[in-house]
């Protein structure tokens, strides 16, 4: 069984910065796709932004060009830097990873929660 632990949320006036972690218990080289969701209140989650084992990244337009997603390999850690940081992005931020030698699972973190005050 593989643990996601998220930290880094808190609260945040906008405009400012926050920097998310999520460290998984598992080596890295067993770790393929890691991601970033988030789920504000009576919605659905979302994907913000993935990255790859090659470090290729992809970001919702949302947060295209706000947040950077990047990964420690060393830590088996992911981050998600954001800026420019918005009331509108006020969610849950959960980190997934897909795991595994030959078959892969998803495991998914317990989330960390973001406010951002107008």
């Amino acid at each position: 069984q593989v643990q996601l632990v998220e930290s880094g949320g808190g609260l945040v006036q906008a405009g400012g910065s926050l920097r998310l972690a999520c460290a998984a218990s598992a080596s890295s080289s067993l770790i393929k796709t890691m991601r970033w969701y988030r789920q504000a209140p009576g919605k659905q989650r979302d994907l913000v932004a993935s990255i790859d084992s090659g470090d290729r990244t992809n970001y919702s337009d949302s947060v295209k060009g706000r947040f950077t997603i990047s990964r420690d390999n060393a830590k088996s850690t992911v981050y998600l830097q954001m800026n420019s940081l918005k009331p509108e992005d006020t969610a849950v931020y959960y980190c997934n990873a897909d795991v595994g030698l030959v078959g892969l699972r998803t495991y998914w973190g317990q989330g960390t929660q973001v406010t951002v005050s107008s």
